[in-house]
């Protein structure tokens, strides 16, 4: 997929426009699945409603270390996030929300991150490999 200008090479896109969907219809049920496609968002024990999958990316030339966004669209933070959430999806180019982790340490265990202001758009060619974690519950700003 790196650097393949072949349009027949969207499975990534495929992939995250299929979690979009799931995000925007948010519904918790229980399955053995696990894998990034899973046709819903679980929540395992988690009595709070999952409404995200979220993801790591990684770049063809990162080698091997994961994708990394500001926290923040403040120059002066420079704390950077790893984790993101799918916002929208248009053909091959993809919006995230740069998600952070959650300061409340008694939370965390449920509510691993939370929404930030940060956004950015990538070009999915760029994009070779998509992790998913765990589905969760996400508050948007």
């Amino acid at each position: 997929m790196c650097n393949n200008k072949n349009d027949d090479c969207k499975c990534i896109a495929e992939i995250l426009t299929v979690i979009l969907i799931l995000q925007k219809n948010a519904t918790c049920s229980e399955s053995c699945l696990d894998s990034c496609d899973r046709g819903f968002l679980g929540c395992g024990t988690s009595s709070i409603g999952c409404n995200t999958r979220p993801v790591m990316l990684y770049t063809c030339c990162g080698n091997g270390v994961p994708w990394a966004m500001p926290i923040s669209k403040d120059p002066a933070i420079t704390t950077t996030s790893t984790v993101f959430r799918i916002e929208k999806i248009d053909d091959n180019c993809a919006t995230f929300r740069v998600l952070a982790p959650n300061p409340d340490t008694a939370e965390a265990a449920t509510i691993p991150y939370i929404s930030t202001n940060s956004f950015f758009t990538m070009d999915l060619n760029c994009c070779c490999v998509l992790r998913c974690l765990n589905d969760t519950f996400v508050e948007c700003m």
